[in-house]
């Protein structure tokens, strides 16, 4: 996940996150390819993981409430992570953390703070529903960033193989909740 890049001069009103929608589809597949060229994921695949989990999926909405990004996190394996571009027929009986998928942000609106909202939103639901940790794969040399977000590196055998389809810089992360 590469947040890093040019911060608006001026801040947008009015950003709220909201569940994601079907309609908001096509805007998260271009925002998605703005935000992470080397790492393709077609709008097939957030229909999928909309469909297998809405309530882990997030739009950030400007004031006319069009999608400047967008957060999607879905009970998973720990150790393991889903081939990157590839649907899931459903999730995993053995699911035991909330994986964050992708979270991305159009460059118009970073730099705000509204990465740090969602997160933290997504932590307390997920405790809440009683996953002990969330986890992802960061990309894009974005494990200092989600360091910053109580994530830490995590080496295991498990997922070495996976990470290798996700690039050199990629690295299994989880937070403990």
């Amino acid at each position: 996940m590469d947040l890093r890049g040019e911060t608006p001069e001026h801040p947008l009103p009015a950003l709220i996150w909201r569940p994601m929608a079907e309609g908001d589809l096509d805007a998260v597949a271009d925002i998605a390819l703005i935000g992470f060229p080397d790492h393709f994921e077609d709008r097939d695949c957030f229909a999928n993981r909309l469909a297998l989990w809405p309530r882990g999926c997030f739009v950030l909405a400007d004031a006319g409430d069009r999608p400047l990004g967008y957060l999607v996190a879905y009970p998973w394996r720990e150790d393991q992570a889903p081939a990157l571009n590839a649907l899931i027929a459903a999730i995993p009986d053995d699911a035991a953390v909330m994986y964050l998928h992708d979270l991305c942000l159009h460059p118009e609106a970073r730099g705000q703070g509204s990465t740090g909202q969602i997160v933290e939103r997504l932590a307390d639901q997920a405790q809440a529903q009683g996953w002990p940790a969330l986890a992802l794969v960061a990309v894009n040399d974005a494990t200092g960033f989600w360091a910053r977000h109580g994530f830490a590196v995590r080496e295991s055998p498990a997922i070495a193989a996976k990470l290798a389809g996700y690039g050199s810089d990629a690295r299994y992360m989880i937070r403990p909740l």
